[in-house]
């Protein structure tokens, strides 16, 4: 059944690189747990124990949010075809911002969408794998493009007031990196 490892082997590499959606979790000392569902190719494997994604712009910043307060972090990736299994990644992660002197290096790997706002990345401290034999199978049908559409329509100056007034405070009041940014202009 389960297993655990130090460090990302190549199947486990294999098995996120074929995944078409995963998902984040965090949480701050109090307040609400998050839960985020990703979707797009938006997630890259830097190395065994390192991983990052392109974080959009979106309604909230919550994983943002609570990694300025506490870097846990943990990604969940999920078989919905093919044999059974669940991997999960456990570490530290931190936010990079556009504007910050390592992000050109960070954001080379990615197609940057539309709407991009920064980059999460994780240290990882844990892999560990179990059955997934209760996870139904889903049949993938396609990217969304809805929120690459809206940012699209939106255009940079409008997504900058967004995230002004929608992701520089959690739901939970924390302050979030872009927050921090806009406070020190």
């Amino acid at each position: 059944m389960g297993k655990t490892y130090a460090s990302m082997l190549p199947e486990h590499e294999s098995f996120i690189h074929a995944q078409k959606l995963f998902f984040v979790g965090t949480a701050a000392s109090n307040g609400h747990v998050n839960i985020s569902p990703k979707g797009y190719d938006a997630l890259r494997v830097l190395s065994p124990n390192r991983v990052a994604y392109l974080d959009l712009t979106g309604s909230g910043n919550e994983t943002s949010a609570h990694l300025t307060e506490n870097s846990r972090i943990t990604f969940m990736f999920v078989a919905f075809d093919g044999k059974p299994l669940i991997l999960r990644l456990y570490g530290a992660g931190r936010v990079v911002l556009p504007d910050s002197g390592e992000w050109a290096d960070l954001a080379r790997p990615f197609t940057l969408l539309p709407g991009y706002r920064q980059i999460i990345t994780a240290e990882i401290d844990l892999v560990k794998t179990s059955c997934g034999y209760s996870v139904p199978f889903y049949a993938y049908e396609g990217e969304r493009s809805l929120l690459l559409d809206w940012a699209n329509h939106k255009g940079e100056e409008d997504l900058q007031r967004y995230r002004q007034t929608k992701n520089a405070v959690s739901m939970d009041g924390i302050l979030t990196p872009i927050g921090k940014s806009l406070d020190e202009r």
